[in-house]
């Protein structure tokens, strides 16, 4: 139909006719929410590089979950800081560390009202800053993989819905799953950093985490930003492997690749809106360069309308706000 006969502006009219046909939505049900998890603390401590967001010491992070599943957000990426650093990343599959006991510590407070997720890699927790064991100045994949399948089986058992490796190793959704079958963890489901890219847009989150390499780079073990067809091709043996959820990480510079792969896989698309998006947000808001609230909800609605069923974001906190405000 052509115009006078199809009119396009009738179901413009008013906000109920815009909403009853709108295609896409941002629902907290649609939403992760990273946090990080510090030993090293004993109050909240506000995180430079990305305004509005904040390390939980460990002994209150039970009391931070409730109040933000209080305020809607259900869902929880879970980073760790530990006290200690060494060679070999201890501290990550420790029963003692500090995501381990920040599960326990939230599921006795909370019990199933919070759907937990964790980060598995070794950036953390390693004296270098790199994401798996080093010999000979580089990073050995299959060692590398024994100790990422030890971090995720000493998650699940201190209450992890989902493990999320994201070292980007070659066979680490394989090694991981095997392992936790053979533990009994069988309900414990695999989020895979699966097309992981390389990208300047990580800095803030390097900084909260601390978790700057103290020498190279991760170019040889995350993906290269040039390279749609090799991501696609990361995602299928992830899912080969045993993927439950894929995730494409960053965000906005990667709507093609989030849309392919929705295209391409039948399993739950996830991706990440780093730290470099949100805080190039929040630092244009503060400046009122920019809308904080109509620009967040844009982003979100363009990263879910791309094909994404789950989006991480640093915003899900004001977007529970702004959402029970409506």
């Amino acid at each position: 139909m052509s115009f006078p006969l199809y009119r396009a502006r009738r179901l413009r009219r008013t906000p109920q006719l815009r909403a009853l046909v709108r295609e896409t939505s941002v629902r907290m049900n649609h939403l992760i929410y990273p946090i990080f998890v510090d030993e090293t603390i004993d109050e909240i401590a506000s995180i430079p590089e990305m305004p509005g967001q904040n390390r939980v010491p460990l002994g209150t992070v039970d009391e931070e979950i409730r109040h933000l599943v209080n305020t809607g957000v259900r869902a929880f990426l879970i980073f760790g800081i530990p006290n200690n650093k060494d060679e070999v990343a201890s501290g990550a599959y420790s029963t003692q560390g500090v995501v381990q006991l920040a599960l326990k510590r939230i599921r006795g407070s909370l019990g199933n009202e919070a759907l937990l997720a964790t980060d598995v890699c070794l950036c953390e927790y390693t004296d270098n800053g790199h994401c798996g064991i080093m010999q000979d100045g580089v990073i050995s994949n299959d060692s590398t993989l024994e100790i990422l399948a030890k971090i995720a089986v000493s998650h699940a058992n201190a209450g992890a819905d989902i493990v999320a490796p994201s070292a980007m190793m070659d066979g680490q959704v394989k090694t991981i799953r095997e392992v936790l079958d053979q533990s009994g963890l069988t309900e414990t489901a695999i989020m895979a950093y699966s097309a992981k890219h390389t990208s300047s847009f990580y800095a803030p989150f390097r900084g909260a985490a601390q978790s700057f390499p103290h020498f190279g780079g991760r170019e040889s073990h995350q993906m290269d930003f040039h390279n749609p067809n090799e991501a696609m091709r990361e995602i299928r043996m992830d899912i080969e492997e045993g993927a439950d959820i894929v995730m494409i990480k960053p965000a906005l510079g990667y709507l093609d690749i989030i849309h392919r792969a929705s295209q391409m896989f039948d399993v739950p698309i996830a991706a990440y809106n780093v730290s470099g998006e949100y805080a190039m947000v929040k630092v244009a808001a503060e400046r009122k360069i920019l809308d904080e609230r109509s620009t967040v909800h844009e982003i979100l609605s363009a990263i879910r309308r791309a094909g994404a069923g789950v989006v991480i974001t640093y915003h899900a906190r004001d977007m529970a706000q702004w959402l029970n405000e409506r």
